[in-house]
């Protein structure tokens, strides 16, 4: 569970552009800026909240649909 959580984390901060990737002739390197990964970590984690708040929302408007099984 805690590495979901922590890939979660890294892939809302990637997407956010927090980390970026350079590379020279003799090293490669990750630089994270710790203000936007933590600002893109929680406009990810908001819009996710706020994506499964509509689901659940529309769930209930759901109506009409008739289940039938014949054998």
């Amino acid at each position: 569970m805690i590495k979901f959580i922590l890939s979660v984390v890294v892939i809302l901060a990637l997407i956010g552009g927090a980390v970026q990737f350079v590379s020279t002739e003799e090293s490669w390197a990750l630089l994270v800026n710790k203000e936007a990964a933590l600002s893109s970590i929680q406009n990810g984690a908001m819009t996710i909240y706020e994506f499964i708040k509509d689901l659940v929302s529309n769930a209930d408007q759901i109506k009409g649909v008739d289940l039938v099984i014949e054998k």
